[in-house]
């Protein structure tokens, strides 16, 4: 990697797509190596990236499939390369086995989930269809943390923190867009982090250390297979413990006008931007109305939750997402015991915008 070099100098407004977005953000975080395999809606990642990593001495390589792509990070980061991959759809599950590796093994990957329609190929457009998958994919216990972004801003915001919030905690770390943010342009500010005072983590090599082991250093133990059941035993509850104790530092949410709600919109993504609209088209027309957004699904500000149901007072909620019910499941689960009412908007694939919550939300009342 090039030193000294400024990826982006003086803040300044811009008008990109969110993969654009998710480019510069990425070089401006030091990104130096990008590992991919072309899915639509995350190609232009790529794309932007080959064409602008020369410029700054970052690298990249197509892999001959999103496996390789996956495992080929995994190996990247090991060495202390701050490297990354994008996929979206098919693709997020071919490499939910590196993922699942990078979990066990404790690995600093960050990846963008540029969502699309499924099951199975589906639409190459737009869905929050990979929320089960990104979150608790693979055949672990889900030890990952998502952010789930709503705006292109947040993509870029977002994408520097990932890769952050992956080389501090070593978690795998994802950033769960889609296809509209993927696609679509809008305006943002593109900064670099040293100016916003944003320290930017260290990477250091995982591998190849000095020293003997035994002698002045303990081994790595960077393992993901186990001969004893007792020892994988012991070794899920650690990561257990270790993830529930960061997980307060880790958990983000945003909550418009729930104090006094009677109902609650619960949405994520791009769909909370149709959730805040119809917040305010509602209140205009003298209903109660309050949205609350987590940013982070894993982990998932279920406490929050709580207290903004407890205060509020609020007797319905609405949860809200273009997908049958993932959401929907997923939130029931970490607020098990709640007595709310919770009805559903499900659109699997297909954008939603705030009339469709608004008349959602009069037929409830």
């Amino acid at each position: 990697m090039q030193a000294n070099v400024k990826v982006v100098g003086d803040t300044k407004k811009s008008f990109l797509t969110g993969n654009e977005a998710v480019t510069w953000a990425a070089l401006a975080a030091g990104a130096e190596m990008m590992f991919g395999y072309p899915i639509t809606p995350q190609n232009e990642v790529m794309h932007y990236w080959t064409r602008l990593a020369p410029k700054y001495g970052r690298g990249f390589l197509q892999t001959e499939d999103e496996i390789s792509a996956g495992f080929t990070v995994c190996g990247a980061v090991q060495a202390g390369t701050k490297a990354f991959t994008a996929t979206a759809g098919p693709g997020n599950v071919l490499m939910q086995e590196p993922f699942g590796m990078a979990e066990a093994m404790r690995l600093p990957l960050f990846a963008v989930i540029q969502q699309r329609g499924g099951p199975s190929s589906g639409t190459v457009i737009y869905s929050q269809q990979e929320v089960a998958l990104t979150t608790y994919g693979g055949n672990g216990e889900g030890h990952r943390i998502v952010y789930s972004t709503a705006t292109h801003q947040e993509i870029y915001d977002y994408t520097i923190k990932g890769f952050n919030t992956a080389w501090k905690y070593r978690f795998p770390t994802f950033l769960l867009g889609d296809g509209y943010q993927a696609k679509m342009r809008e305006p943002l500010e593109m900064y670099d982090p040293e100016e916003r005072g944003i320290e930017i983590v260290p990477t250091y090599p995982l591998l190849g250390l000095e020293g003997h082991i035994g002698e002045n250093r303990e081994p790595q133990h960077l393992c993901n297979i186990y001969s004893l059941e007792e020892e994988l035993y012991d070794v899920v509850l650690r990561f257990a413990e270790e993830y529930e104790k960061i997980s307060p530092e880790l958990i983000e949410y945003k909550e418009n006008q729930c104090d006094d709600a009677d109902i609650i919109i619960l949405s994520h993504g791009v769909v909370s931007r149709a959730a805040d609209d119809a917040v305010k088209a509602l209140r205009a027309q003298g209903i109660k109305a309050g949205s609350f957004r987590p940013i982070t699904l894993r982990p998932f500000p279920q406490a929050q939750l709580r207290e903004a149901i407890a205060k509020s007072g609020a007797k319905k909620m609405l949860i809200a997402e273009s997908a049958y019910g993932q959401l929907d499941r997923l939130t029931k689960q970490e607020i098990y015991g709640e007595t709310i009412k919770i009805e559903n908007l499900f659109k699997p694939g297909v954008g939603i915008i705030d009339y469709d919550i608004i008349n959602k939300i009069k037929s409830m009342l």
